[in-house]
């Protein structure tokens, strides 16, 4: 089968590596010269620990599938170095408690440590914390190299052609199958044309399927230079336990109650994610922003909040900050859906708006695509 995927990001390649896995012949379009979205703008995090329980299965399959990418194309960077929420009240120390004690804990991979036992899985966390919960589950991989490396592994089988700066302007169908124009004029022919927009929700994915039922999230992000040393695990706050489902429950509540957000953590909706890339610097973050239009100014605060967080979780001062970026993703409404996915035109798909689970479930959201396709 001859198909057509247009947009370059994780679900587009993600989709692109399912179908030439099956045996088709692909054509994958990106209207940059190279994806620029919250794929290359986020922690390369494949995050198991945070997902509720209806993700849970799609998630540690999207990890599997990660591994088995990074044999085929070790350039990938995957890397299943786990994680630790790190807590620092007596009240994130309880919610922490009670995922340790769930039913599903073990297939999560969790493990409520000491600080002793947190210093020996990752020595680099020298500062001041009650405990840490550990996930082994947890992994990431190289999201700026990651890309182009699958793109090169898929060049070589001979089906695959990927055309950058190439912006598809209108789809159409007919008896003979489904046609693509593109910005420069040309047409490209496909059997199936699957569309993973990102957060591009208007032009081409809104004429072909209107409004989609997703909303955009704005966030910021920093990146250090080299630590010096090694981070062993991504590490995250206990503020990161109000943004993940899997941590819903009455000892949450009672977090919330007791232990407001720090203001600026607050304003700003702020969790701490931190993981070290392969040159050794940090990448660190959250915010989260919802209200369009959003500001196209980064805001100093949440750095310096984030700062403050990772050095205290370190006991040491950060390397100096080398860049700073904000990123937009697109999110899903439904909160029961791991992204939206619709046919809006005979032999033309839609899949879109995994929010900020990209990463993790790209392999595994491309993979029900295709079954569910019947590819």
């Amino acid at each position: 089968m001859r198909i057509a995927i247009v947009g370059g990001g994780i679900l587009g390649t993600a989709h692109a590596d399912e179908a030439i896995r099956r045996g088709h012949d692909v054509v994958h379009l990106e209207r940059e010269l190279e994806a620029r979205g919250a794929t290359v703008r986020n922690f390369g995090l494949v995050w198991v620990s945070g997902r509720a329980e209806h993700e849970l299965d799609a998630s540690l399959r999207s990890r599997e599938l990660w591994a088995d990418l990074a044999r085929r194309v070790p350039e990938i960077g995957f890397r299943a170095a786990g994680s630790m929420t790190l807590l620092r009240t007596p009240e994130e120390v309880a919610v922490a408690e009670d995922m340790a004690a769930r039913d599903d804990a073990e297939v999560r991979g969790f493990s409520l440590l000491e600080p002793d036992d947190v210093r020996a899985v990752n020595p680099a966390l020298r500062g001041k914390f009650l405990a840490g919960l550990h996930c082994t589950r947890d992994g990431a991989v190289e999201s700026r190299t990651a890309l182009p490396a699958i793109r090169r592994h898929l060049a070589a089988s001979g089906r695959y052609t990927f055309h950058a700066g190439t912006e598809a302007r209108e789809i159409t169908t007919s008896a003979a199958g489904v046609r693509i124009r593109d910005d420069h004029d040309r047409t490209f022919e496909a059997d199936l044309v699957i569309v993973c927009p990102g957060a591009s929700l208007g032009g081409l994915a809104r004429d072909l399927a209107g409004d989609l039922p997703l909303r955009r999230v704005r966030l910021q992000m920093m990146q250090t230079a080299p630590l010096g040393e090694a981070l062993t695990t991504a590490i995250a706050d206990g503020d990161s336990m109000r943004y993940y489902p899997a941590f819903a429950g009455s000892a949450l509540d009672a977090l919330r109650a007791a232990q407001p957000q720090e203001p600026t953590a607050a304003e700003h909706r702020m969790q701490l994610l931190c993981v070290q890339r392969l040159h050794g610097g940090l990448t660190i973050g959250d915010t989260h922003e919802y209200d369009e239009p959003f500001d196209f100014d980064v805001d100093e605060a949440p750095y310096r909040h984030l700062t403050s967080v990772v050095e205290e979780l370190l006991g040491r001062d950060l390397p100096p900050v080398v860049k700073r970026w904000a990123g937009v993703y697109s999110q899903c409404l439904d909160p029961t859906r791991l992204v939206h996915r619709a046919q809006p035109a005979d032999g033309v798909w839609v899949v879109a708006g995994p929010g900020g689970r990209g990463m993790t479930l790209g392999p595994a959201l491309a993979e029900q695509t295709a079954d569910q396709l019947a590819l």
